[in-house]
């Protein structure tokens, strides 16, 4: 296809929706909401479901529990007013084999929506209380002149994401003229030896059947074409800035072999791990280089991070250079201040912590002995990154829990230094296909295997009738000389949430139920002097029990603790809990991680049982993004998680490891050949991903 017809179609596919039959200046403005500007994404507009409405399940033929769609007459509807001037509306749908009730809670305006003997389609989780129902199910009305419109019956119906202003019917129609005409101005990008390789739909092809299919098999095969064009670009990113980075002008080669870490080896009071030894090797290997390191360490809880993380530290200053190490949270950082200068200071080097706890004289002391080099190593929070901290001679970053960071925290770090190496941590481990999409721009080295002599903790799923016998537990626990973190997902009691907090709990354990022990409280209200007492009286053995909120999910490390009490453990995300419980465990005690929790939902019965099922960070990491999805689990706007339309990182695990083999071997291919196809795909990334479809386009 020459240049003038390829330019043609991609300016009729970015022209304004406005223009589309149906649309006009209004709509377009509704369509806006729902992200929709141009011809091409009324195209790209996926559904989110389908209903096979050549064939509707009797309404005495739903199954309790399940989600199902039924279609029916409206034979009558209600609105009641209940207590607090809340409403309840209900809906009865019939049809020859029974009646269905539909439920809607605080929304009155569903009377005006609904008359006798419409003709209704509901779509949800069907329930019994005295007689079936769906409560705020998903609903389309049909008109009486569809029914013969093989758009919105008798066929495999499209169901797509709304906003409340916008129906079904009304884009359903608009999508559907849209691929009648404008799907011939589609243009296929992907290479035909991918194509024919994979026995991929053709693109307009995939876009018809993801839209109207005729049956579910041409769904599925749409769906696979689709989900690899998007891994694919997505692969093909990530794959160049990777090469970007290995391309960049020099950065500093660190001398390996030295004096200092000789010393270092020989100070160790233990034996590495062999996947710690594995994951030094690759570390060394990426120092030793001339292009700067950028690589991702996730290990379990547990699992021996920071002593690699020191090994790195100590290669960085024997070269002449200084180390930065961010953490999150205040405590964090002074408990990696203590484990620094207690292993490095014998050997000579310098560590200081800056935090925006220092007063104020305190902190400019620190950040000028920064920049004069007196301190080889700096341990800090957010502060790192501040504006008039300057660095004299910054080789080595490393951030801990990365998980806590966006991604423009970690590049204001780099940006503190000329291509300093990178080394990122984080405690969340997750499987290495997702690894690879969150964080492409890196190399990835994973601790799987724990020290030896590590007991697993005993998980136990406790009810509140339980409690008194909880506390017989936790008594003898005390005598025997164990410590106990007891966490609340509250600083203060709530008056719109009813449950127990922290303070309030401190106190009746302190006065009451433990008053002949020592009982402390940490939250992340306290000053950070106040916060810093309790923690070293808590590590030095003179509270018994630690009242806290979250403010410990990160870092803590007291070996003599040896149980963990988590109420209200439903309000905690599955990673969450999994990070709590890792603050037990650490010394040769048995340990024991107690969740109690009345939750009954879904959700909260999946997470409590993973928890009680296994102590596997990785699998706690696959169960908590199954249950959360990808978006939620890492925050997508936070982490810069590619947005994916129709692409699921975890179930579409497959068509990810077969986009990125052959987007790997399309850019050695690309930078070897440049032809009309990768001009193609260029554009198209240029579109999805600016800054790196623009380098590709300008090679």
């Amino acid at each position: 296809m020459d240049n003038i017809q390829t330019i043609k179609k991609k300016l009729i596919l970015n022209q304004s929706a406005q223009f589309v039959k149906g649309v006009g200046p209004q709509r377009i403005k509704t369509l806006a909401k729902l992200n929709i500007h141009t011809v091409k994404d009324l195209l790209f507009y996926f559904p989110r479901r389908y209903e096979d409405r050549s064939n509707f399940k009797p309404i005495n033929k739903v199954i309790i529990g399940q989600v199902e769609t039924v279609r029916g007459r409206v034979l009558t509807s209600s609105l009641r007013r209940i207590k607090g001037n809340r409403t309840i509306f209900t809906l009865a749908l019939g049809d020859e084999s029974g009646v269905i009730y539909a439920i809607w809670f605080n929304q009155p305006y569903m009377k005006n929506v609904f008359a006798v003997d419409d003709d209704v389609i509901l779509y949800g989780k069907v329930d019994h209380y005295g007689k079936i129902q769906i409560n705020s199910p998903e609903y389309e009305i049909l008109k009486p002149d569809e029914d013969h419109d093989p758009v919105h019956t008798g066929r495999v119906v499209p169901i797509y994401p709304l906003k409340m202003d916008i129906g079904q019917r009304y884009l359903r129609k608009v999508i559907k003229y849209s691929i009648d005409h404008y799907l011939d101005n589609v243009l296929e990008f992907i290479p035909q030896e991918i194509v024919k390789r994979n026995s991929f739909l053709e693109l307009k092809q995939a876009l018809l059947n993801i839209h109207f299919p005729d049956n579910f098999d041409q769904l599925a095969a749409a769906r696979r074409r689709l989900i690899f064009d998007e891994f694919f670009l997505l692969q093909l990113a990530l794959g160049l800035k990777r090469k970007a980075l290995k391309e960049t002008k020099k950065a500093i080669k660190f001398k390996l072999k030295a004096e200092l870490i000789e010393q270092f080896k020989k100070s160790l009071p233990f034996e590495l791990t062999s996947a710690q030894k594995n994951v030094i090797n690759e570390i060394e290997a990426d120092m030793g280089k001339k292009q700067p390191m950028n690589r991702l360490l996730q290990g379990d809880v547990g699992s021996g991070k920071t002593i690699v993380s020191i090994w790195a530290i100590v290669v960085c200053v024997q070269s002449g250079y200084q180390a930065a190490l961010m953490v999150p949270t205040e405590i964090l950082a002074m408990q990696h201040y203590e484990t620094l200068n207690k292993i490095l200071s014998p050997l000579g080097i310098k560590v200081t912590m800056l935090t925006s706890g220092l007063k104020k004289k305190e902190k400019e002391k620190v950040i000028q002995d920064i920049c004069e080099h007196k301190f080889s190593v700096i341990v800090g929070t957010h502060s790192l990154i501040q504006g008039d901290i300057k660095f004299k001679k910054l080789g080595l970053i490393i951030v801990d829990e990365q998980h806590k960071f966006g991604v423009m925290q970690r590049v204001k770090l780099q940006q503190k230094a000329n291509m300093p190496d990178m080394l990122v941590m984080s405690a969340t481990p997750i499987p290495r296909t997702l690894a690879i999409t969150v964080y492409g721009d890196l190399d990835i080295s994973t601790i799987r295997e724990l020290p030896p002599g590590r007991t697993p903790v005993e998980t136990y799923w406790i009810s509140e009738k339980k409690r008194q016998d909880l506390y017989i537990f936790l008594k003898k626990k005390i005598k025997d000389k164990n410590q106990i973190y007891v966490v609340y997902p509250l600083v203060e009691k709530s008056k719109s949430i009813d449950l127990k907090a922290a303070t309030k709990m401190y106190e009746h354990f302190r006065d009451d139920i433990f008053a002949e022990n020592r009982v402390g409280l940490l939250h992340g209200r306290m000053k950070d002097l106040e916060k810093n007492q309790v923690m070293q009286l808590f590590k030095a053995g003179d509270l018994d029990i630690l009242v806290a909120t979250t403010v410990i999910e990160v870092g803590i490390d007291v070996p003599n603790a040896s149980v963990i009490l988590i109420e209200h453990a439903e309000r905690f995300g599955l990673s969450q809990l999994h990070q709590l419980r890792g603050r037990v465990g650490r010394g040769k005690k048995q340990a024991y991680c107690v969740l109690l929790s009345e939750g009954k939902s879904e959700d909260s019965v999946k997470r409590l049982s993973a928890m009680t099922k296994t102590t596997d960070g990785f699998k706690i990491a696959e169960y908590d993004l199954l249950i959360r999805g990808p978006g939620e689990f890492f925050g997508t706007r936070q982490h810069g998680l590619p947005e994916l339309k129709i692409a699921n990182i975890i179930t579409d695990t497959q068509q990810l490891i077969v986009a990125r083999k052959e987007a790997t071997e399309f850019l050695e291919q690309f930078f070897s050949e440049i032809n009309d196809s990768n001009s193609l795909i260029a554009q198209e990334l240029a579109e999805k991903f600016p800054k790196t479809g623009d380098s590709l386009l300008a090679r």
